[in-house]
């Protein structure tokens, strides 16, 4: 199954041990994201290491951990879908432009998120935790 990952999902992962940390390290997702992502981490990191309990360190090796499972596209390779995600995102949350263009430039199964918003775009399924552990 391919997915485009939101950054949401990312950080529950880091802060607390789960199924979504288990899930993003299962083989069976061929996961994807923007490169916009480590802009998004960056600003939530002294969150992330508030409510996770990790070090600095632990935090950066657990990252790497899940990151590399995960294929970062650069905004180049999904750039002409930049407009047509903006359009659809601009009135739900601009800042997941990326992640929605990043869906409509490649064939894959959608977006996983907990964030209720992509429901309201019609363009790519949106997945659920719940949903993906109930699949697979």
């Amino acid at each position: 199954m391919k997915l485009v990952v939101d950054t949401n999902i990312i950080i529950a992962a880091l802060i607390r041990n789960s199924a979504t940390r288990r899930l993003l390290l299962n083989p069976e997702l061929e996961l994807y994201l923007p490169d916009y992502v480590f802009c998004e981490l960056k600003r939530h990191k002294d969150e992330i290491i508030n409510r996770s309990g990790l070090s600095e360190d632990e935090l950066y090796i657990l990252l790497y951990t899940i990151m590399d499972r995960i294929t970062i596209v650069s905004k180049e390779d999904f750039a002409e879908y930049i407009p047509k995600a903006w359009k659809i995102m601009a009135e739900i949350d601009e800042n997941d432009t990326p992640f929605l263009a990043l869906a409509m430039s490649f064939e894959n199964d959608g977006i996983w998120s907990e964030d209720d918003h992509f429901k309201g775009q019609n363009e790519v399924k949106v997945w659920k935790t719940r949903d993906l552990i109930d699949v697979l």
